[in-house]
């Protein structure tokens, strides 16, 4: 039985309450029980699967293993390769990179319907910047939210909305620490791979670095603040995004990662097309919190944010911004050389950033078309702006926006 039948049999046998017998019928039938155990438990395997033996001859050139930067990969006595779960971030570079195609990005779709349809317990969805016009149709965010109370979940939530929190906390880092011509900001906390690469790279720029989780990770936190007994599972565009969410200190906030794509094959197998489905309208988020999704974003947002909070500072961000892996190396190696003037280094692991995500669902410079209209579209332009913001800091024990350095343990990351 080839991976993909075993996976679209598994998700509608899961779909009609049978995934017990299924699974047991799929290994009568010659399925491959470690790529069962795959969808069944991917909690317990690195965001990249090897699906099938690898038939490269033993010393021969190995695109995958140079692919990766994190030395995530190795080969074994037999020749096939290996994936460390805990060095794999899901850049997904080996994938495109594998010459036999036996490499395959993790799915949590098992799992995450088992959870939606057997417990009592309210799942909220969190759906990342990206989301703009990825569902055909022209789904607006109000018939997506629809959609998504129609598969079970309690409710959507759009993590600009926490972009925003974020983007307020590193406008606020920025104002406190930044004051000489040699001091300098890394951002984006957004990008796993970005963290990833200065955190095992070059680790020596970590003090750099604000102290800050990802709109991810704050969204989830803040919903379990609020709703303890509240389930959340995370959808974008990102791989990365399912090896964040099982970082030690991150670990709890986010119960599943789906992508774009395994969304939609989710709404797919259920017949629930969100273009046909009504309105449930909220606007939350700011201009700032929204553009996050592209490139220099992140640095667009903090630069107006912090110019709103103190606009007489004398020291202003210069920022340089690069996406895709090659480009943010390159971008350390000046800050390292001495070859750039700019105090505020946004780095984004996908060309495009978030919106040229591995499983984005449709190309990526239409999806930053979308996202900017998104993001003019915003009734505030910054957090400062944004009485939601405001009101939601409060609930959490924030009186003032200066407590989220001081106070905002929920948005604080430890690295």
């Amino acid at each position: 039985m080839k991976f993909v039948d075993l996976y679209h049999s598994l998700v509608k046998a899961s779909l009609d309450g049978d995934l017990s017998s299924a699974a047991q019928s799929s290994l009568q039938n010659g399925a491959d029980p470690r790529q069962l155990d795959c969808l069944l438990r991917p909690g317990a395997y690195p965001p990249v699967w090897k699906i099938e033996d690898c038939t490269c001859p033993p010393g021969s050139k190995s695109p995958c293993i140079d692919s990766c930067i994190f030395d995530a990969i190795t080969r074994d006595a037999k020749g096939n390769v290996t994936i460390d779960p805990e060095r794999c971030v899901g850049c997904e570079e080996c994938v495109r990179r594998c010459q036999e195609h036996h490499l395959t990005a993790s799915k949590e779709i098992l799992p995450a319907l088992a959870a939606l349809r057997t417990t009592d317990k309210p799942y909220y969805a969190m759906i990342a910047p990206a989301f703009v016009d990825q569902f055909p149709g022209g789904v607006t965010p109000g018939r997506l939210r629809s959609a998504f109370k129609a598969l079970g979940f309690a409710g959507m939530l759009e993590v600009a909305a926490f972009a925003d929190i974020l983007t307020l906390k590193e406008a606020l880092e920025f104002d406190r620490n930044i004051h000489a011509a040699e001091d300098f900001q890394l951002t984006s906390c957004c990008c796993p791979m970005w963290i990833a690469m200065i955190r095992r790279i070059y680790h020596h720029l970590m003090p750099h670095v604000p102290g800050s989780v990802s709109p991810m990770i704050a969204c989830a936190r803040t919903i379990k603040a609020l709703y303890p007994d509240a389930g959340t599972i995370f959808i974008g565009p990102c791989l990365a995004k399912k090896a964040e969410a099982r970082e030690p200190d991150l670990a709890g906030a986010v119960d599943f990662v789906l992508t774009f794509q395994e969304i939609q094959q989710i709404f797919g197998f259920t017949e629930i097309n969100p273009a046909d489905l009504p309105e449930d309208d909220r606007d939350h988020s700011s201009r700032a919190g929204r553009i996050y999704a592209r490139a220099g974003g992140v640095s667009e947002a903090v630069s107006d944010t912090l110019q709103r909070l103190n606009p007489d500072r004398s020291v202003s961000i210069k920022a340089q911004c690069a996406d895709g892996i090659p480009a943010c190396r390159q971008m350390i190696a000046d800050l390292q050389e001495g070859r750039t003037s700019a105090n505020f280094f946004e780095g984004m692991g996908c060309v495009g950033g978030c919106v040229g995500g591995p499983k984005a669902l449709i190309p990526c410079e239409e999806v930053r078309v979308h996202v900017e209209h998104y993001g003019r579209e915003a009734i505030y332009s910054t957090p400062i702006d944004n009485p939601y913001v405001i009101e939601l800091l409060h609930r959490l024990g924030l009186d003032s926006v200066e407590d989220l350095l001081e106070k905002s343990d929920l948005f604080t990351r430890n690295f």
